[in-house]
């Protein structure tokens, strides 16, 4: 077994907790409803957004069983967003199966999505929790943001590096320091708790991210579950790309982006960048950069006391920079 699988299988008990609760969540007299979520949501998925809400809760010393329930909303949010970027990008494959949109089509993959933003809401307002509720509140609006930012760069080759981050915190990272974050709020312990987990969420999703990137560019569609290169191919600029166009020639660069921007594109042009990505050392320097977050992100668990959900909530974090898909 692969060190990967290993890592994820150590948390199966909680996982299979999470996917009970998310099948409830997804009854409805609707049965196109049951139909699609049953094939968003079960199944493949890492369940990462709320197996952290859970391990933060235990952090704070909260092993109620309703945490589970309440770890959901984080999947929801997360599903939702998907379902609707699909939409954006007009992507066919997810988790190495077709996309909601390109079975169902556009109007039911974005009615589904709003269809699990109400689900998340209404688990949230059960909590009776108003500082959990604010957090999710922003949270959703931070993300919505960043897709809208993202969209507003697309096929924009001199993105800066800041600009890039400042898409992925929004799009990413806030959802996965919400979900941390969280579980301090609807554990009832102290403030500087819920920053230290924030803090950790926030720098661990960073990371995810530029993975995520870095992975666009050197894994299989097998192994991914998703065409290798399919940012470019959508117009998305991420920073492999950004690093390898800072090291290129400006007749090279223009020459470049004229070529992709023209509509002609072949299959080929694809992956000659693709290869020009891999060789020119971009690749190795996000993952140092990656690997720089993931320790900042451990940094904002010192103030805790060890124990088993510390020392779960540090090898998910390392298993951001070890993951293959």
């Amino acid at each position: 077994m692969d060190t990967e699988n290993t890592v994820l299988s150590n948390y199966q008990e909680h996982v299979k907790k999470i996917d009970e609760e998310l099948k409830k969540g997804l009854e409805s007299r609707i049965n196109l409803i049951v139909d699609i979520g049953k094939h968003t949501l079960l199944g493949n998925g890492k369940r990462l957004r709320p197996l952290l809400f859970v391990l933060s809760c235990q952090l704070c010393s909260n092993f109620g069983e309703e945490i589970y329930r309440f770890s959901t909303i984080f999947e929801y949010v997360h599903a939702a967003s998907l379902l609707h970027d699909d939409v954006l990008d007009n992507a066919e494959i997810r988790r190495n199966k077709p996309s909601v949109n390109h079975v169902w089509g556009n109007h039911a993959a974005i009615l589904e999505g709003d269809f699990m933003y109400s689900k998340a809401s209404s688990i949230a307002l059960s909590s009776n929790n108003s500082l959990f509720m604010k957090r999710l509140t922003d949270t959703s609006v931070q993300m919505a943001e960043g897709q809208i930012m993202e969209l507003s760069y697309a096929n924009n080759w001199n993105i800066s590096k800041e600009e890039y981050m400042e898409v992925i915190t929004a799009k990413t990272a806030v959802l996965i320091s919400a979900a941390c974050a969280c579980g301090a709020l609807i554990s009832g312990v102290e403030a500087e708790s819920g920053e230290s987990l924030a803090g950790f969420g926030l720098n661990m999703g960073i990371a995810f991210q530029l993975m995520d990137d870095l992975l666009d560019y050197t894994s299989s569609k097998e192994v991914f579950g998703k065409p290798v290169g399919k940012d470019l191919r959508e117009g998305k600029i991420t920073l492999p790309l950004i690093y390898t166009l800072l090291k290129l020639e400006e007749p090279e660069r223009v020459k470049l982006e004229s070529l992709f921007k023209s509509q002609r594109t072949a299959d080929e042009d694809y992956r000659n960048v693709i290869e020009l990505v891999r060789r020119n050392g971009a690749l190795d320097k996000i993952r140092d950069e990656a690997q720089a977050y993931v320790n900042m992100a451990a940094s904002y668990l010192s103030p805790f006391p060890d124990s088993p959900a510390k020392e779960s909530l540090l090898e998910l974090n390392q298993y951001i920079i070890e993951r293959k898909y």
